[in-house]
């Protein structure tokens, strides 16, 4: 899949590959390419600016957990990241019916 395809939508990917529970950065990558049946590849290079963006409007907090001699950042919803969650889902069903319904105008018997 093009990569522009994940423009505009990086964010609801981030906070869905969440929703389980607090995940470092590799492991959000890891889940949204499992989750999509390896469509869709994200760099480290878009996602880790995203992550810190996100924190800094509260949709997401972190903390540093050490593994072995290795540290690194999980990354967490907050309340706040639930509620756009909820809402990315509802306008991704509003976007994706009216784009159906342009692409496909004629039901199919």
């Amino acid at each position: 899949m093009k990569a522009d395809s994940v423009r505009g939508h990086l964010d609801a990917l981030l906070l869905a590959a969440l929703e389980g529970g607090p995940l470092h950065g590799y492991a959000i990558i890891t889940a949204v390419e499992e989750r999509s049946g390896g469509a869709l590849e994200l760099r480290k290079g878009t996602v880790y600016p995203a992550l810190n963006r996100l924190e800094r409007l509260g949709l997401l907090r972190s903390s540093w957990e050490a593994t072995g001699e290795r540290r690194r950042r999980r990354y967490a919803l907050t309340d706040a990241g639930r509620r756009a969650l909820t809402d990315e889902r509802t306008a991704w069903r509003e976007f994706t019916l009216a784009i159906g319904s342009v692409l496909n105008p004629f039901p199919t018997p």
